[in-house]
C-alpha cells in the first residue's frame, strides 16, 4: 500500500533524511520509530506529499505522491505533529469545513460527523470552540480531521502528545481496532506506543533507517545472545582475561571491581551461544569462587537505544 524508495530530502543542502527505504502493507500498523530530531517528521511530510523530496520516490496505493499528488492524497489521512485546526471554529464546524474539501457528499456529511466524532471520543464536543479545548481534546480534533472520509491510509504524526493516560490507552485501543482495515504509519518516539499497538517497527536515527522488522524479530536478529552478569572472586584483570579466552565470547567488560572480587559483564559472540557451562568451568578450573551468574537478552528498548545512540544500552547517549 506504501512504498518508499531512497528518499533524500535535504534543507540548504544538509540532509534531514537520506536513501530511506520501506513498505508497509495493506491493513498494517507500522511503528516509525526514532529519537527527536531522527527525521521522522520529515518522512511523514514527504510521504503526504506535503514535503517535495529532493531524490527518491514515494507510493501510496499505486499512486506516486509527487507525480500523481491529488489521487495519492485522496487515499491518506494524515495527523501532523501540530494538527492543523482553526481556533475560531467550534469542532463540529471545523470537521464540516474538512469533509467539504475531502469531498463527502453533502447527503452524507451527518453521519460522517456522527462517526468520526464518537470514533475519535468528541461527539459530546461539536458545539465548543476549539480554542478554548485542552490540548488533548485538540489532538482528538486532529484524529477526527484525518479520519473524516474514512481513507485507506493513516499517517500519524505522535498521536498521543498531550493526552492523558487514559486518553493515550484509549487511542491505542483504536489504533488497533484498525488493524486490517487502515493502512497505518505511527510516527513515535514512546516504545510502548509501538510494542502494544504495531504489526511492524521502522527505526530510524541520524536520518537513515537502521532496522526493519517485528518486535520480536528484531530482539532475535540484534540481541548478541544472552549478557551474563558474573560475580567471581579473582583479580579483575585475570578474570576478564580467562573469560575472553572462553570460545563464543564476543567481549568482557568489568563492572565493578575489588581487591578480592570482581563483577564482569561477559557477551556471547552469536545469537544462541551457549558459554555459560564454559565461563562456569573457567573460573572453577582455576580455583576461583564463583558467587553467581545471571543472564539477560535484550529487549526493544535495549534494541533502539543500541541503534539510535553512538553507545550501547547502560552507556551514556550520545548528544
Amino acid at each position: 500500500m506504501i512504498q518508499v524508495e531512497n528518499l533524500t530530502k535535504k534543507f540548504n543542502g544538509t540532509p534531514a533524511v537520506s536513501d530511506v527505504s520501506f513498505s508497509v502493507e495493506e491493513g498494517e500498523v507500522l511503528g516509525f520509530l526514532g529519537p527527536n530530531g531522527a527525521g521522522k517528521t520529515t518522512t511523514m511530510r514527504a510521504i503526504t506529499g506535503f514535503l517535495p523530496a529532493t531524490s527518491g520516490r514515494v507510493t501510496v496505493g499505486g499512486f506516486d505522491v509527487f507525480a500523481s499528488p491529488i489521487e495519492a492524497r485522496r487515499r491518506i489521512g494524515y495527523l501532523p505533529e501540530h494538527p492543523p485546526l482553526y481556533a475560531e471554529m467550534t469542532v463540529a464546524g471545523y470537521l464540516r469545513f474538512v469533509a467539504r474539501i475531502k469531498g463527502v457528499p453533502s447527503s452524507d456529511l451527518g453521519f460522517e460527523l456522527d462517526r468520526v466524532m464518537e470514533t475519535a471520543r468528541i461527539d459530546h464536543m461539536g458545539g465548543r470552540i476549539i480554542s478554548r479545548l485542552s490540548r488533548g481534546y485538540r489532538q482528538r480534533v486532529g484524529l477526527a480531521q484525518a479520519l473524516v472520509g474514512d481513507p485507506p491510509v493513516l499517517i500519524l504524526d505522535e498521536p498521543t502528545v498531550g493526552l492523558d493516560p487514559k486518553q493515550i490507552h484509549e487511542v491505542r485501543e483504536l489504533i488497533r481496532s484498525w488493524k486490517g482495515r487502515h493502512t497505518v504509519v505511527l510516527s513515535t518516539h514512546i516504545l510502548p506506543e509501538v510494542e502494544q499497538t504495531c504489526h511492524r517497527v521502522a527505526i530510524i536515527a541520524r536520518g537513515r533507517i537502521v532496522a526493519v522488522g517485528t518486535p520480536a524479530h528484531l530482539v532475535e536478529r540484534l540481541e548478541r545472545a544472552a549478557r551474563i552478569v558474573m560475580d567471581v572472586a579473582a583479580p579483575a584483570g585475570e578474570a576478564a582475561a580467562a573469560l575472553g579466552g572462553v570460545p563464543g565470547v564476543a567481549d568482557v567488560r568489568v563492572l565493578d571491581a575489588s581487591d578480592e572480587r570482581a563483577r564482569l559483564e561477559v557477551e556471547a559472540a552469536g545469537v544462541g551461544a551457549d558459554v555459560e557451562p564454559e565461563l562456569a568451568r573457567a573460573i572453577v578450573e582455576r580455583g576461583w569462587g564463583l558467587f553467581g551468574m545471571q543472564s539477560s537478552t535484550m529487549s526493544l528498548e535495549d534494541i533502539f537505544l543500541e541503534l539510535t545512540t553512538d553507545e550501547p544500552p547502560g552507556g551514556e547517549a550520545a548528544s
